[in-house]
């Protein structure tokens, strides 16, 4: 009995001493538990406080996007009107450029203009052309009763037209047209006297030669074209006269 007692006693020694190594390890796993959930912890916070960044970032980024994207915007409306600015300024410079062009067309018809007419060059008041150019078209027409008031008119109007020459000359066929010789002959001769070396003067002077022969006025028709043979030698109105001579007996 007194033998058992130690072994018991050595027994119950070796439970608590395997009891006290079995509780160590319990200890340090509770303790690596807690550390590593503290890590994860705060590995999720650091994780959560990014994800939080990042997305306030995400928002940072599209709303400047949305801003850009409405500046863009902005700017292409912006240049769509510059262009259309553009445009009108062009539109409205074409418009101005007409209009003064139209304007010094205008007032040009209402200043003497430098012309030359059957060689003869000078200034030309607003109207002149239009009134020549009308009694010309009545004498065409075969008006000539019409035709010689209106180049008289002219004549009267315009003594230093560069057209009056001329006008005399057509003066003087319409009258010759209604049989006024005697008329037709003293306007012809005016023409010459006033504007001898006028092309016209050559063929008014033939004119007359015509007007003479018709009338049977033979001995001046003939010193009418020899005047024209000596005055105006070398042209076409000339040699007409020396034909013509040959026909006066």
């Amino acid at each position: 009995m007194l033998y058992r007692i130690p072994l018991l006693r050595a027994a119950a020694a070796a439970c608590v001493a395997g009891s006290a190594l079995l509780s160590v390890p319990a200890h340090a796993g509770v303790f690596d538990d807690n550390e590593a959930r503290k890590a994860v912890l705060d590995l999720r916070t650091k994780t959560d406080g990014l994800a939080n960044q990042l997305q306030a970032a995400q928002r940072t980024i599209l709303d400047q996007q949305n801003r850009l994207d409405q500046l863009n915007q902005q700017l292409a409306t912006v240049r769509g009107q510059n262009e259309d600015l553009a445009n009108e300024v062009a539109t409205l410079q074409k418009q101005q450029k007409d209009y003064y062009a139209d304007l010094d067309t205008r007032l040009k018809k209402f200043e003497p203009q430098q012309q030359t007419i059957d060689g003869v060059t000078g200034s030309v008041q607003p109207g002149e052309t239009e009134a020549f150019n009308a009694a010309s078209t009545e004498f065409r027409n075969g008006d000539y009763k019409s035709a010689a008031a209106s180049f008289k008119a002219f004549v009267a109007k315009y003594p230093q037209s560069p057209y009056q020459p001329t006008a005399q000359y057509w003066l003087g066929n319409a009258l010759y047209a209604q049989r006024d010789y005697k008329g037709s002959t003293a306007i012809w001769q005016n023409l010459v006297k006033t504007y001898p070396t006028h092309p016209r003067a050559p063929e008014a002077l033939l004119a007359i030669a015509n007007n003479q022969i018709e009338q049977g006025q033979k001995s001046a028709a003939k010193q009418t074209l020899q005047q024209i043979i000596s005055q105006y030698s070398g042209t076409e109105v000339a040699q007409t006269a020396q034909s013509k001579m040959s026909q006066v007996k």
